[in-house]
Formats: C-alpha cells, structure tokens, sequence
C-alpha cells in the first residue's frame, strides 16, 4: 500500500483592511465608520471637531461608534486636515489601504462669509491628504465632491460628462478643485483616485443646519419656515444608507487607468454622482415632513438665496454599470425615518 503523502497545511495571517475615513465624526463619516466597522474593516478616523454647527452631536456620533465597535476596529484621533505635520505623521504611523476623504468645511451659503475656512481645509486639508497617498503608496484614494460643482448648469440630469467650469459658490469651486487635484495626482504617481459627487444628503443624525432639520425644528416648534423661490426649487434627496452603500462599493473598486478623449493624460481616475436620480420640489419635501410630523408648517416665502440653484439631478448610470448600485430609499420613507429620530434625540 501506498503511504499517503503528508502535505503540511500553512496558517496564512489574514490582516483587516485597514482605512482612514476623515470627517469620521461628521455625518456621512460617522454612518461610513459605522458600516466598515460591521464589515470588519480597521477603522482609524479622525476629525477636527469644528464648531461649523453644535459639536455636542459629532461627540454622541463618536460614542455610538466606540459603543458599537467596543474597541475592535476602530480608533479616533482628533486632527485637522491642514495641519501638515500631523497628517504626515499619521500616514507614516498607519499602513492604510484605503483613504475615504470626506473632511471639508461644508455649506454654499457659509462659504460667503467665512472663504478662508474653506480655503484651508477643502484645498490645503486635501492636498496634505494626495501628499500622505503619494508618500505611502496607497491603494484607492476616495473622496468627496458635490453636485455643486454642476453650479447653473441647465442640461438635465447632470452627467459627470459635463462641463464644470463655472461654480457659483466658493465651496463648489473647492469641491471642483480637488477633482483636479486628484486627477493630477493619480496621472503623476499613478494614484487610483475617485470622487463622489453627493447629492443632497440627509438622514437621522445628519447636519443641523440642512434644510430638512430646520424645516422639521420650526414645524415641531410651531415656528416660521423660509421657503426659497417659492418651493419651486428641485433636488436629488439621497438617503444616508444609501449614499453608504454607494461609498462602500466604490472604494472597493478601484478604478483602471483610462485614457482621455480629449488629451493624452492616462490616469486611473473617476468621478460618479451619487443621487436619488428622482429630483423633487422642495414644495413635496416640505409636504413629506408635514406628514411625518403630523402637523401643518408656517411659511414665509423667499425668492431665491445667494449661491443656490434651481435645480440639481444625478445622472447615475456610470454607477449602477460598474458598481451594481442604484439608491432605492424614496424621500417619504426617509423622512419619516428622520422624524422619527429627531423626535427621540430632542425629548
């Protein structure tokens, strides 16, 4: 009889992903966090805790993750995106895999008031970031845009095969300034870069000072509502989860290196919009909140602000065909998830 071969078995250590996710305790970066977390992913996060709006909820953000992660897989680090020295030192502590960059002062209308915020983190802040990637080869760059960088664009739905040239904000001319950046970066060092343009985010915990917060604040406080142009305007809502689900997909895809058509820049680069692809008047999201609530809003009706557009709606067909992904959560479904919360956070 023949003995059997003895074939040893080797153990091999399987090592976590590890990411940086900056903004972490901001409102897309805390429900991020969350989701790597649960994916088993190791989660460093960091944010400079700003006082952009009330810093009390980035901190209960912070403490649902250290609460739900016990520890395990992630870890928080308060630090500012400009600061260059500190940026460096923790790309070089870290051996990340991937970079989600979602840290940038945020707001249109703030940016009128306060540009050298945006200055520093939105452009300096990024570049610190393409220089940690460049410096420490780092496998997929993800980053944060905005359908603002569409500014008064008319053709619809916005492609991210259109022209971008002309924001009518400085917080847009930032978010379009590190799309460049990037694309730079990735053909110079040949960086897998992406950019995420998000479509009027909203969600439980989500940024006090969006529309749909303060809409739903003033109905319950049976206070005065402004509405702009009349209710007239139209936006691409997008759920938090689903915006999510969009980021997670992405950032495990990292995109080839794609000739242009129009010049002979090669680099592996891509913008996506993420949306609902269902714009709706600000008139039925308005509606949306009542119902929720279950009570009628006071209105004070504005003409159009400062900086704002008419319209805003994703083309997101580049999406659903390499990711498998489209938004499937509609703006009444959500919204009475946000009520919900809201009601329970505020009691």
């Amino acid at each position: 009889m023949l003995k059997k071969k003895y074939i040893p078995v080797i153990y091999m250590e399987v090592t976590k992903m590890k990411v940086l996710v900056t903004g972490a305790a901001g409102f897309i970066g805390f429900y991020l966090s969350k989701a790597l977390i649960e994916k088993e992913y190791e989660v460093i996060g960091i944010d400079n805790i700003n006082d952009y709006y009330d810093v009390k909820l980035k901190y209960d953000r912070l403490e649902i993750l250290n609460v739900h992660d016990k520890g395990e897989n992630f870890r928080f680090i308060k630090l500012a995106l400009e600061d260059r020295e500190g940026i460096s030192s923790l790309f070089k502590e870290h051996n990340f895999d991937i970079v989600v960059n979602l840290a940038a002062q945020a707001g249109v209308r703030y940016s009128i008031d306060n540009p050298h915020a945006y200055v520093d983190s939105n452009l300096v802040g990024f570049v610190n970031i393409l220089e940690g990637c460049r410096q420490n080869k780092i496998k997929h760059l993800v980053y944060a845009s905005s359908s603002s960088v569409y500014g008064m664009n008319t053709k619809q739905p916005f492609s991210t095969d259109d022209r971008v040239d002309y924001p009518i904000s400085l917080y847009a001319a930032t978010k379009k300034s590190n799309e460049l950046m990037a694309h730079t970066y990735s053909h110079l060092y040949n960086i897998p870069t992406t950019g995420l343009r998000f479509f009027t985010v909203y969600g439980p915990m989500g940024r006090p000072d969006m529309a749909y917060f303060k809409f739903t604040k003033a109905i319950i406080e049976g206070k005065t509502i402004d509405v702009f142009n009349n209710g007239e305007m139209k936006r691409d809502f997008t759920y938090i989860d689903d915006i999510v689900e969009g980021i997670t997909r992405v950032m495990e895809k990292s995109p080839t290196k794609m000739e242009s058509q129009i010049t002979n820049a090669s680099a592996p680069y891509k913008v996506y919009n993420i949306g609902n692809n269902q714009p709706i008047t600000l008139r039925h999201f308005i509606t949306s909140i009542e119902k929720a609530c279950g009570l009628k809003a006071k209105e004070n009706l504005m003409p159009m602000q400062l900086g704002d557009v008419p319209m805003t709606f994703a083309n997101i067909d580049e999406l659903v065909e390499d990711v498998n992904f489209k938004p499937q959560i509609n703006i009444e479904q959500g919204i009475k998830k946000f009520v919900s919360w809201y009601q329970q956070y505020n009691r």
